[in-house]
Order: structure tokens, then C-alpha cells, then sequence
């Protein structure tokens, strides 16, 4: 499991309000969070149908223009 260093921040009446957590630390809980997203994602689709590499291209091609409008 995943250590997280933390500091405990305190108000001015000594309650705490924030955490502090290295960055590195930071970097790996975003990690995890964006595969976890992606996992649930994943699986949500899992029994649709596949795109064939043209209708992907296409479909990918109209959000890029999306995008750009």
C-alpha cells in the first residue's frame, strides 16, 4: 500500500484545516486516481461494440475539430 508522509496543518485556534504531502507522494495519488478512472471507464465499455480503425479514425478526427472550433 501506498505511504503518504503527512503534515497536518492548524489554524490560528490549533484546528486543523490542511494536509501537506511531499510532491512525489502527490504525483503517485494522481496516478492512481487517473487509472482508477480509467479502469472504471474501461470497464462501463467492456461490452460495447469496437470501433474498426476507420470509424475510430473518423470518429477521432471529429473531436479534434471539435477541439479546434
Amino acid at each position: 500500500m501506498l505511504q503518504i508522509h503527512k503534515k497536518i496543518v492548524l489554524d490560528e485556534n490549533q484546528k486543523p484545516f490542511a494536509v501537506q504531502i511531499p510532491i512525489e507522494e502527490f504525483d503517485l495519488l494522481e496516478d492512481v486516481i487517473e487509472n482508477h478512472g480509467l479502469s472504471k471507464l474501461i470497464d462501463e465499455v467492456m461490452g460495447e461494440p469496437r470501433l474498426s480503425i476507420q470509424e475510430a479514425k473518423t470518429y477521432y478526427r471529429a473531436l479534434a475539430n471539435d477541439v479546434e472550433s
